[in-house]
């Protein structure tokens, strides 16, 4: 349970990072609201699977997931460039994601 908890609160990561992005300096209310509530969701879902996961792997795959997604959301829809080296880069974030996971995370 605690990593399914970990990789919601990764997805939500990506929510602040894109939010924060799309709040041009916290100037846009809406954004800057979505911010916040992906903020204390992501933080607080961290904070919740840390208690039974090892920091080390909890919060490397809460960052991974996070940076992969952002990167994509940031190709696709935020005009990032997009090159065969970020594609493979997030590829093996992913790969790092999954390795971490599989190896569990019992103390």
């Amino acid at each position: 349970m605690a990593w399914a908890v970990l990789i919601v609160s990764g997805v939500f990561e990506a929510g602040w990072a894109v939010a924060l992005k799309l709040s041009d300096g916290f100037s846009r209310l809406w954004w800057t609201v979505v911010f916040a509530v992906c903020a204390l969701i992501s933080f607080a879902g961290l904070a919740w699977a840390m208690k039974q996961l090892p920091a080390g792997p909890a919060y490397a795959v809460w960052t991974g997931i996070g940076a992969a997604i952002t990167a994509v959301v940031g190709m696709i829809w935020l005009g990032d460039g997009v090159s065969t080296l970020k594609l493979v880069s997030i590829g093996l974030i992913v790969s790092g994601v999954i390795g971490l996971n599989l190896a569990g995370g019992g103390h």
